[in-house]
This record gives C-alpha cells, sequence and structure tokens, in this order.
C-alpha cells in the first residue's frame, strides 16, 4: 500500500516557511506576506493542521536550560517493542528505525552525563536483543532544537515499567531523585 503524498502549492509553501521563521506569527500577518486574505490563510492552515503537514508543538529548548542530548545507536532484534518500552521513560525524546546495521537510533536528554550513561546500561546494553551500542552525547546543535518534555513523572511508579530498585540513575519516579527538572 503506497503511502499518500500531500500536495503543497506555493502558498502553501510559503505559509508553512513563515511559521518555520515564526510560530507565533498571526493569521493576518502571514496573509499580508502571502497575498491572500486572512480568513483564506485560516482556512489553508486548518487544511494543512487537518492534513498532518504542521504541528504545533510545546517543549523545551534544552540548549537554554542545560541539559543534555545524548544519541544511541545499535542493532536491535525487537525494534517496535523496544521503542515501546521506553517511549514512557521521561528522558526518552524520539526513536527511529533505520536502515543499516544499527537499525535503531534514540534520543534522550538528561540533566547528567552520569544519568545518561546508567539509562543506557541498564536499558540498553542490559537487553539481550540488543547489540553494537554506540552512544554519543550531543555537543553542540547546529540550530536550537524543541522537544516535547513529559513532566507528568508520579514518585514511586517509574513509568517505564522497571521495579523501583532497579531504575535508572537520578529516575524521577523514585525517592532517589536529586535533580531540579521534574
Amino acid at each position: 500500500m503506497a503511502k499518500e503524498t500531500l500536495e503543497l502549492d506555493k502558498k502553501d509553501r510559503r505559509i508553512l516557511s513563515l511559521l518555520a521563521e515564526n510560530p507565533e506569527a498571526s493569521q493576518q500577518e502571514i496573509a499580508k506576506e502571502v497575498g491572500l486574505s486572512q480568513p483564506a490563510v485560516g482556512v489553508r492552515m486548518r487544511h494543512l493542521r487537518e492534513r498532518g503537514a504542521v504541528s504545533f508543538l510545546v517543549g523545551m529548548n534544552f540548549k537554554k536550560v542545560g541539559l543534555y542530548m545524548m544519541k544511541v545507536d545499535f542493532t536491535a532484534s525487537e525494534g517496535a517493542a523496544i521503542l515501546e518500552s521506553l517511549k514512557r521513560c521521561p528522558y526518552f525524546l524520539n526513536g527511529f528505525v533505520q536502515s543499516g546495521e544499527r537499525n535503531l537510533s534514540l534520543l534522550f536528554m538528561g540533566e547528567g552525563m552520569e544519568m545518561l550513561e546508567s539509562l543506557v546500561d541498564k536499558r540498553i546494553r542490559s537487553n539481550p536483543s540488543i547489540s553494537h551500542v554506540l552512544m554519543s552525547i550531543v555537543l553542540t546543535p547546529a540550530v536550537d532544537m524543541t522537544f516535547p518534555v513529559n513532566m507528568n513523572v508520579k514518585k514511586g511508579s517509574p513509568p517505564c515499567g522497571c521495579k523501583t530498585s532497579d531504575h535508572c540513575l537520578d529516575c524521577p519516579a523514585t525517592e532517589d531523585y536529586s535533580g531540579t527538572l521534574f
């Protein structure tokens, strides 16, 4: 089954470009730049959202708040199950199934490098279906990046499902958490 490709005309591409430059631009400002009426821009923006071409995201700029970002690439025989289990981790940002020997790539954020190393040791390297782990700390992004962060972490029940005695270092769901983010 072929994926449906979304057709964007010149005006749609210009609207998307203006929103990328300034996500807080008003429809009136966009209308002036694009050469359409404000209601016409509103209709186009609604259609772009409905078709999934544009979405608005509230998140945290890691560079601005002093967090670390980590990228982990590895080979996994059960990629979908691994992604599903990590989606509930408060430090998980996103995961990508990819081609090549290392078929899974994950992005995490954390308050310290020791915490990120613990996460890799406890949740990645200890998994028997994972091999060829390559962990990298992102030193400097080329552009500011904003990611949504799950701030709804309740004490006493790690969202990843691990036992509290086997949690990652500084898991915000445990009494041992010593960070300041959560």
